[in-house]
């Protein structure tokens, strides 16, 4: 996931190409597919699709905005739906779609209004109330402004409030109440007075009041504002446009109000700077002043190219104000086509005001709409009420019901664990009744080895030593004869003891594991029932008793159940047993020779339920290979942390 926020933002960086930004975003969108948490999925493709919007991407950005939208109502996300909206409005403001645009941001701020966010449905308000005033939607405008001042003025939001008023004064100056447009934008500079950081407000708020003196016609009282704008410290290079602006404002007052000194060399430069940041607004207003100015100088000619100038810089920009006062000019300043520049003014006028009309009729229509949406999802908040408690009850039931089931689960397994404890307990009695076996075995061998030392070694020891002490006294041929008896008897003495000696120590090096001699007669046992040949092979040099007691007894259990299965199912004629250890693995091997069987269609019955449950309790793992007519082979694979092995002396063939 931090690629994917890394790459968004890398996407943001207006350094790269176009390509590059739509690259880092393909990445983005192509990996938050994989992503499985839903809310997480729906932040990362709003965030895609804003970024999107900002390259500008239209094609990319509508389909992921779709998906948004979609996702969002499919989960009911009610505050991602609202960005996805947010953005989209904004997406057709700046396409020109007012009404679309105004559609959207309605969308969000009921949104935003039903989840008592009273600071994003202010500002959705707002915007609401600038796209009404793009088409003289005056009226409307202020009633949304004041709506937003409502909210916002508890929250203390200075920056928002003061957007607010400015554009409570914009509308209202647009609605010829100027006295109660320089009151807004007043109250305006009062908020913007309250916010923490610099800022260049105040330098628009002048511009603002300015134009509106000028539009009453109050050229001399609007120079001091223009005045105050341009001498703010380092204008030109923070806010080249509003220098511009400024600097034409200031030059047509002072033309209006009689002055012409230095009036052209202004609008010559706010030209330049203005056409410098292809301001295409502000250059139509621009020429059509110094329309005006050559027209006071008596230069006709100067007049109407400059006019002509206006003319088309206005319509580019869709500033029909603009062009509709340009056309004025123009029948002014050519009488003799001021028929035609007439009647394209009234055929523009006409249609923007039913343009507007339309417009305005849409705006309503959304209003009338949204409260319909709000009754209807009043209507279907009751519903929900209703299917909250029947789902409530119906969630109750399952989970008694679930409960009961999950009870009769552990029931199972508990029963199923006491089973196991007593095969367990079993095997240990039989390992232990094996090991009380051995131990008398080794009694027996030691009564027979003393039995043989007392009666045979010890008792020719003691014939000879009493034939010597008798020849100690007597000489000659006859005890020569006898001393060669005694020592003789002596030396069978010697070689019956190096017998014994060699017997014990053959007993010795061979090392007895009770566990491999219990699954000997585990196997003897099970061939008298199947009937079957066997071949039992394991490593002989690992110390198979030093297995912990639980291991062992799983380990027979797994071998018995194995072979039980082969005597019942497989027909087996021949059974081949491995044990062997490698590399920390304990591997065991049963295959027969039987008829084997699908391993896919094969039913895993309680048998085999027990296998998979003792495998799993030693931490291995086990695996069935079978073919119909083919036999087959049953592997367990067991870790083993340490395997205790002999030492090269106490090796020895068994």
């Amino acid at each position: 996931m931090d690629s994917i926020n890394l790459w968004i933002d890398s996407s943001r960086n207006s350094g790269f190409s176009d390509s590059i930004r739509q690259e880092y975003l393909n990445k983005a969108e192509q990996n938050c597919k994989e992503i499985g948490n839903d809310s997480t999925q729906r932040r990362l493709i709003s965030r895609i699709s804003f970024a999107y919007s900002r390259i500008p991407d239209s094609a990319n950005f509508r389909r992921t905005n779709k998906l948004v939208l979609q996702l969002s109502e499919e989960a009911n996300d009610s505050i991602r739906g609202a960005e996805a909206h947010w953005d989209l409005a904004i997406f057709f403001n700046n396409e020109a779609f007012p009404d679309s645009a105004y559609y959207h941001f309605s969308k969000a701020q009921k949104i935003y209004e039903n989840l008592k966010k009273d600071f994003e449905s202010a500002r959705m308000l707002y915007n609401m109330a600038r796209t009404q005033a793009t088409v003289r939607d005056y009226t409307g405008s202020e009633i949304n402004t004041i709506r937003a001042i409502e909210l916002l003025k508890p929250l203390n939001q200075n920056k928002h409030l003061f957007y607010n008023y400015s554009n409570l004064g914009s509308v209202t100056k647009e609605l010829r109440d100027y006295d109660r447009a320089i009151e807004y934008y007043q109250t305006a500079a009062e908020y913007q007075e309250k916010i923490q950081g610099k800022n260049n407000f105040d330098a628009s708020l002048q511009n603002n009041i300015g134009v509106v003196y000028q539009e009453q016609g109050k050229y001399k009282e609007s120079i001091p504002y223009f005045q105050k704008v341009l001498n703010e410290a380092n204008l030109i290079d923070n806010n080249p446009k509003l220098y511009g602006l400024a600097l034409n404002h200031l030059s047509y007052s002072r033309l209006k109000a009689g002055s012409t000194n230095g009036v052209e060399n202004d609008l010559k430069e706010s030209i330049a700077v203005l056409d410098s940041i292809e301001n295409i607004p502000g250059l139509a207003r621009a020429h059509y002043n110094f329309s005006e100015f050559y027209l006071a100088k008596r230069d006709t000619a100067t007049a109407i190219q400059q006019a002509k100038l206006a003319l088309n810089f206005a319509r580019e920009s869709n500033n029909n104000d603009r062009t509709l006062s340009t056309l004025q000019l123009l029948a002014k300043l050519q009488p003799e086509l001021s028929s035609d520049y007439t009647r394209n003014y009234i055929t523009l006028n006409d249609s923007l005001q039913q343009e507007e009309r339309q417009v305005r009729n849409k705006f309503a229509r959304i209003r009338f709409e949204t409260d319909e949406f709000i009754a209807e999802n009043l209507l279907l908040s009751r519903q929900k009420q209703l299917w909250t408690g029947i789902a409530l009850a119906v969630l109750l039931l399952g989970v008694m019901s679930y409960f009961i089931l999950d009870q009769r689960v552990k029931n199972q397994k508990l029963r199923f664990q006491q089973q196991q404890q007593a095969a367990n307990h079993e095997i240990f009695n039989l390992m232990l009744a094996q090991n009380q076996k051995m131990e008398e075995g080794k009694k027996q061998e030691q009564k027979r080895i003393s039995e043989e030392l007392h009666d045979g070694v010890l008792g020719r020891m003691l014939g000879a030593r009493m034939v010597l002490t008798g020849l100690n006294k007597r000489n000659g041929e006859d005890a020569e004869s006898e001393r060669k008896k005694a020592i003789d008897a002596l030396q069978d003495v010697e070689k019956e003891i190096r017998a014994i000696s060699h017997e014990l120590s053959h007993a010795a090096y061979q090392k007895i594991n009770n566990f491999i001699y219990s699954v000997k007669d585990l196997l003897s046992t099970v061939q008298k029932t199947g009937n079957f040949e066997y071949t039992f092979n394991y490593e002989p040099n690992f110390d198979w008793d030093s297995l912990k007691g639980n291991t062992k007894i799983n380990l027979y259990r797994l071998i018995q159940e194995s072979l039980q299965n082969c005597v019942k199912h497989s027909n087996c004629k021949h059974i081949e047993l491995d044990l062997n250890v490698n590399e920390n693995i304990l591997t065991i091997n049963v295959k027969d020779d039987g008829k084997g069987f699908a391993v896919k269609r094969g039913k895993k019955g309680i048998g085999m339920r027990n296998m998979a449950s003792r495998v799993e309790k030693l931490n291995g793992n086990w695996n069935i290979e079978s073919n119909i007519g083919q036999g087959t082979t049953v592997s367990f694979n067991v870790p083993l942390n340490k395997i205790p092995t002999k030492s090269a002396s106490q090796t020895a063939p068994v």
